[in-house]
């Protein structure tokens, strides 16, 4: 028994007895006011445990009475007294029916299911008026060490939040460190107390930086668990292998015979008694030793058969190579989504279904479980990708390039095991030092978020996305909706290198994996052509590069070592950054010859200053030999020199690595919470707005249920988080006007309570810097002329400055999105606008402010004087903050806002409210969800 998951669940009282407030006639009290089968859908979960197994997760319901008895009659001694501090060898029929028939709100139990059996419970019990509850755990004995009870706590502590509770308690023995560590390790601060030799344990269930810091760790390492166990298994099943060469299920056994795979090979054939010269067994419930990888190989129709048998082995995961799931159409959608769901509640996981493979190339594995003929040779990149269709494709590619892979999976239909899931791994493996994705489509887009930006500062990311428009249907199932500006923002913010296509994704991957960082822009660009050399810096300057030189031509009569000279010397100058050569073979020497000397000259001296080189050599596309530094299995490694058909494609190969690091170098910033927010009277007031007579229904459809602020309560709302607004009034006569312009104090502006009109180019609805009573008489008759509305806005007139627009895009799966550009007509037909994820960092509002590509307005431009940057990153870091604590808010509006070197000032705002979006990267940990088509 391991003693940091070692069970201790002592109920109240260290007696299985009633708590407070409770009784054992039924939930909510002896008047059954609550249905004990009707509990929160959104609390169920599948979960990935500290090795990488699953389970489901549950609320308890009156059925599961038998599965309780059948994991108490499991529990050794030691473990029931540590739970009931007793011996306690039955459950009476009273406590069988408390434990069993819970209320999900005041009284709340999860089951954690393996299969049909409960493995572990966790439970809370509210402590009458309090807001305070008992938490207590039992997990069986066989699974103690997993996890169990860290996930229970997790989902228990997000379950009592939802009811109002905000402590829990717990009574464990002193002679059970185990239990408390499991409390102390969540990141809670935790108080205790003994008596008699036992601890009363008391903490605060809401999150905190450091619980939620132990959640990210804990997911991170069970999920790189789990993708360990599938490209490191100790033996492989293929079921449905076959001795026909025109079925995949030969395919995938020759490939994992010729790989010569480290561990034990299993043929599946009920048909023969060995399979390409291996012993093959009738089913996978005959192999007699343990399965870790079962590739399943058979026609759709008997998948779900073959699950029975790798159910019953107890296989960790399962490779689906065959098709006809989700891709064929409603039918095979929810066979595809019945499989994965029977699978992780066994706990397993599944890659696929109509995936290519898996490939791992460590020399202590040699796992080829593809159908791919063609295989890169072994070098430090993973690659993942979603189409299986054209993950062969893929393989080829890098093989001809002279690009190694240290780990390559095909997930296929993507319905569990994902690319977000390769990330978690690839982060902890030593052998994988870039990270490659084709992605059609994202399942969880905020996640893949955080996941990326922490990989991205220590290993590159390079991805293709595709699917802008269209999404396989096979992948829809299991994918969320998320529009390119979305897309473009979570790249940026993440450091995530963005390609359009699979031939830049290999030519950025080549410079990575096989050429140092550089430390700057500057680049050097020496060749023996001077068209070809120009080509190059005019690319190099459309990238925003900065040339450290003008090009070096050495004319076509150079021989091979004063060519080899002249790049040494330009690589050694302090002045150069990267370099770029390029170089058209003249007639007389073979061009192998100038390569040969070129790479004499630099390898070996390169690397250490950190200098990339990229080439135009011999119109070759990859490495070359010649420019090769081949690792002892023969494929170009770190030193060697790749080389493009075009020098176009060298330079924007470079410049993509340029900007990477650059990114690499900035720092990462903080998340900055501005001085003066009351998010508590922020939520009182939306829950305000949305229980008014304007709101929907609470079921009602967000498109119908959306509600939009009136003047009064963004006022109050914003002020919530330190935003003003330039005082106004609403008048609706002349007289009013002028009284309000005298109120407020000249120059005044006008404007016309239609948005429509104030935001005209002509600014037909809006007149500016009024003086006197007649101006003002006079603009409010013709407004009034111009809209046909008595109602007018009357505004002090802020300091002259840049009319700017700060914004929230809500993405229901994506989270929320901060924009930024000018206002005005010209910069929204044009796109100008930058964008960024919440939750933002320092840096992240001082980047987006200065992205656009009108901002350096906002800097100095041709002498004006600099508005004041700082005064708009503050309103950006507020909006976000509001954005975060607000999920009812689906879309805010600041505009203008005038930036001028006095300060920012907000003229105008508009924030709709909207039933509460999924967020699917925050609460306890659980798998991304199967069962319904948009959900992430």
């Amino acid at each position: 028994m391991n003693p940091a998951e070692n069970p201790a669940d002592p109920a109240p009282g260290h007696t299985p007895e009633a708590a407070p407030g409770a009784t054992p006639d039924g939930p909510g009290g002896a008047d059954g006011a609550r249905d004990p089968f009707d509990y929160p859908r959104h609390w169920e979960a599948d979960v990935l445990l500290s090795d990488g197994g699953t389970v489901h997760l549950r609320p308890v319901v009156p059925d599961d009475a038998e599965g309780l008895v059948a994991l108490h009659s499991r529990l050794s001694e030691r473990t029931r007294y540590l739970r009931y501090f007793g011996a306690y060898p039955r459950i009476p029929q009273r406590d069988l029916d408390r434990f069993s028939t819970v209320d999900h709100h005041d009284r709340v139990a999860f089951a954690a299911l393996l299969g049909d059996d409960i493995v572990a419970i966790g439970r809370y019990e509210s402590l009458g008026e309090r807001d305070m509850a008992e938490v207590a755990f039992v997990v069986d004995d066989a699974h103690q060490g997993r996890g169990l009870g860290s996930i229970l706590l997790e989902h228990l502590a997000a379950a009592a939040s939802e009811s109002g509770l905000r402590r829990f308690i717990a009574e464990v023995l002193a002679e059970n460190p185990g239990m408390v560590r499991v409390f102390r390790d969540a990141g809670y601060q935790v108080s205790r107390e003994i008596e008699e030799g036992v601890l009363h344990l008391e903490f605060d269930i809401d999150p905190t930086d450091e619980s939620l810091a132990v959640a990210r760790s804990r997911e991170q390492a069970a999920e790189a668990r789990s993708v360990h166990n599938l490209l490191h298994p100790r033996s492989v099943a293929v079921i449905g292998a076959s001795t026909d060469p025109t079925k995949i299920g030969y395919a995938v056994l020759t490939h994992l015979l010729a790989a010569d795979f480290a561990g034990t090979v299993y043929p599946v054939n009920p048909e023969h008694s060995s399979v390409r010269g291996v012993r093959a067994y009738p089913s996978v419930v005959d192999i007699p030793g343990p399965v870790d990888l079962a590739v399943v190989a058979v026609p759709a129709e008997a998948v779900e058969s073959v699950l029975d048998g790798a159910l019953e082995k107890g296989v960790k995961t399962l490779l689906i190579v065959s098709g006809g799931f989700a891709e064929a159409g409603p039918h095979g959608l929810h066979a595809e989504l019945r499989l994965v769901g029977e699978a992780r509640a066994h706990g397993m996981r599944v890659v696929g279904p109509n995936a290519l493979g898996v490939l791992n190339t460590a020399h202590s594995v040699r796992l080829n479980a593809t159908l791919a003929p063609r295989l890169p040779g072994r070098g430090r990149t993973g690659f993942f990708c979603q189409s299986g269709a054209l993950g062969a494709a893929i393989l080829a590619d890098a093989e001809s390039r002279g690009l190694g892979l240290s780990t390559f999976v095909s997930a296929g239909n993507r319905a569990d095991v994902s690319g977000n899931d390769l990330l978690q791994y690839w982060e902890t493996d030593p052998d994988t030092d870039v990270v490659l994705l084709y992605l059609e489509s994202f399942g969880n887009p905020r996640k893949f978020a955080r996941l990326a930006r922490r990989l991205a500062r220590s290993k590159p990311i390079v991805a293709v996305k595709s699917g802008r428009h269209a999404v396989r249907p096979q992948l829809a199932a299991t994918s969320a909706e998320v529009d390119e500006a979305s897309v473009q923002a979570l790249f940026e913010q993440a450091g995530v290198i963005r390609v359009e296509s699979l031939a830049q994704l290999f030519d950025t991957a080549l410079v990575l994996a096989h050429q140092p960082l550089p430390a700057g822009p500057r680049v050097g660009i020496v060749g023996n052509s001077s068209a070809i050399g120009l080509l190059a810096a005019d690319t190099a300057r459309a990238q925003g590069l900065r040339l450290a030189f003008d090009p070096v031509d050495l004319g076509p009569q150079t021989g091979p070592a004063e060519f080899a000279a002249a790049v040494r010397e330009a690589s050694a100058s302090s002045e150069v950054d990267a370099l770029v050569v390029v170089f058209v073979p003249p007639l007389a020497i073979p061009g192998t010859s100038y390569a040969r000397a070129l790479r004499e000259a630099l390898v070996g001296t390169e690397g250490e200053r950190g200098k990339p080189i990229v080439s135009t050599f011999l119109a070759a596309e990859g490495v070359p030999a010649e420019l090769a530094v081949l690792s002892p299995d023969g494929v170009p490694a770190a030193g060697s020199i790749p080389s493009y058909p075009s020098p176009e494609r060298a330079v924007n190969s470079l410049a993509r690595v340029i900007r990477y690091a650059a990114w690499r170098d900035r720092p990462q910033g903080t998340l900055v919470r501005p001085g003066g927010l009351h998010p508590e009277h922020a939520q009182d007031i939306v829950r305000e707005i949305l229980a008014g007579p304007d709101a929907a229904a609470p079921d009602a459809p967000a498109e119908r249920g959306e509600v939009v602020a009136s003047d009064g309560d963004v006022l109050r709302l914003l002020s919530c988080y330190g935003i003003e607004i330039v005082p106004f009034r609403v008048v609706s006569s002349a007289a009013d006007a002028v009284a309000a312009a005298a109120e407020l104090g000249y120059p005044v502006t006008l404007k016309a309570v239609e948005e429509r009109l104030r935001g005209r180019p002509d600014l037909v609805g809006v007149r500016l810097d009024l003086t006197s009573e007649d101006a003002v008489r006079t603009s409010y008759a013709a407004l009034r002329e111009v809209s046909g509305a008595e109602d007018v806005y009357v505004q002090r007139m802020a300091a002259k400055g840049l009319s700017c627009r700060i914004g929230l895009q809500d993405d229901p799966s994506f989270g929320t999105l901060v924009s930024f550009g000018l206002s005005g007509v010209v910069s929204t037909l044009l796109g100008d606008r930058a964008y960024r994820a919440v939750p933002l960092t320092d840096v992240d509002a001082a980047t987006l402010i200065r992205e656009p590509r009108t901002a350096p307005l906002l800097t100095g431009y041709r002498g004006d004087e600099p508005a004041d940057l700082a005064a708009l990153q503050d309103i950006v870091l507020r909006v976000a903050a509001l954005a975060e604590d607000l999920p009812e808010v689906r879309s805010l509006s600041l505009d203008p806002v005038l930036a001028s070197p006095q300060g920012a000032f907000v003229a105008n705002a508009r924030v709709t409210f909207g039933p509460t979006p999924s967020r699917p990267d925050t609460g306890p940990r659980r798998l991304r969800p199967i069962t319904a088509r948009d959900t992430p």
